[in-house]
């Protein structure tokens, strides 16, 4: 397999280092042609039996968008219960969700009960599926990044209230909930690096077996 130029590979590094997980956006709007291109990366990603598992809820309405907030809120203050002392008042000041803000909004599911791909690959790992969804995000993640836009994962969610608020169908499970839109400021160190919550390793800990 031939590789890349080398002046492809120090573009894609810095791509990879450039993505970070955005909270503070812009409200202008993404224009919809150049969303499309970055949704239309879901359909290069690899899926465990070509199941493809991926669904996507755009959340648009006003009422649809107050309830994850509120869901967020609900659950953000109920992790902040978990911390004490430093750790409590450092979490209490964090800024942890885009959704105020975000002009696009996604929720991302996986269609556990998909008949595509006939279960291969699945059936002693159902969670390949889940897995799939997972690297389709990354690669939209990445082509997102590249195009100039910001993007937020929010995991703290109660994804069943969710599913209800949402309508989601039956048999689909929430991946993930993607703010989207153009960062107000744009650095390559994370954010909880940068005010000491934690640090990035710098090498990665291999064992061998």
């Amino acid at each position: 397999m031939e590789a890349f130029a080398q002046s492809f590979q120090e573009e894609l590094a810095r791509l990879m280092r450039w993505r970070r997980d955005v909270r503070r956006f812009r409200t202008d709007p993404v224009d919809e042609a150049l969303l499309q291109e970055c949704l239309d990366a879901f359909l290069l990603a690899p899926s465990v039996g070509l199941s493809e598992p991926w669904r996507v809820l755009r959340v648009e309405s006003d009422a649809a968008r107050t309830a994850a907030y509120e869901n967020f809120k609900t659950a953000n203050a109920q992790a902040l219960e978990g911390y004490a002392g430093d750790k409590a008042k450092m979490y209490a000041g964090l800024k942890l969700s885009g959704m105020a803000e975000s002009p696009v909004q996604l929720a991302i599911y996986c269609d556990d009960d998909t008949a595509k791909g006939a279960g291969l690959g699945a059936k002693s790992m159902p969670e390949m599926r889940r897995y799939s969804v997972v690297g389709a995000v990354n690669l939209f993640w990445l082509t997102a990044r590249a195009k100039g836009l910001g993007v937020g994962w929010v995991s703290i969610l109660d994804p069943v209230q969710l599913n209800q608020d949402l309508n989601a169908p039956e048999g689909w499970s929430l991946v993930a909930y993607l703010c989207v839109g153009y960062p107000e400021t744009v650095s390559k160190t994370p954010e909880l690096e940068k005010i000491g919550w934690e640090d990035r390793r710098q090498h990665l800990p291999v064992e061998r077996r």
